[in-house]
C-alpha cells in the first residue's frame, strides 16, 4: 500500500471514529427481546424509605431462554430527577425490555 492510500485510510478512520463518538450515547444500550410476555410481577415488601435513595422494584429478566426474577434494590438518588423503573413493552409478538433510568 503506498503512502497516499495509507493517508486516505487513516483520515477516513479518524472521520468515522469522530462521527461515532458524537453519535454514540454515553453508555451502550443492550436491546433485550423476549418471545413471550413476562410472568406476573412478584409482590415484594418495600423497605422503609432511605435518605438519599429510591427503591427500584424487582422485575423479570430474560436470561438464556427463560425469565428470571431480579429482586428490588436501592438506587442512589439524583437530585432534580425521578426514577423511571425498568419495564417490558409488547412489540408485535415479542416483548422488549426498557431499562430503568433517571428522567428530568
Amino acid at each position: 500500500m503506498n503512502n497516499s492510500i495509507r493517508l486516505l485510510v487513516a483520515k477516513t478512520a479518524i472521520v468515522v471514529a469522530g462521527a461515532c463518538a458524537v453519535a454514540a450515547p454515553a453508555f451502550a444500550e443492550v436491546i433485550v427481546v423476549a418471545p413471550s410476555a413476562p410472568p406476573v410481577e412478584r409482590i415484594e415488601v418495600v423497605p422503609a424509605p432511605r435518605a438519599g435513595y429510591v427503591w427500584d422494584k424487582g422485575h423479570w429478566r430474560w436470561d438464556h431462554g427463560r425469565y428470571v426474577w431480579i429482586g428490588g434494590h436501592w438506587q442512589a438518588e439524583r437530585v432534580g430527577y425521578h426514577w423511571v423503573p425498568g419495564h417490558w413493552i409488547a412489540h408485535g409478538p415479542n416483548w422488549h425490555w426498557v431499562e430503568g433510568h433517571w428522567a428530568a
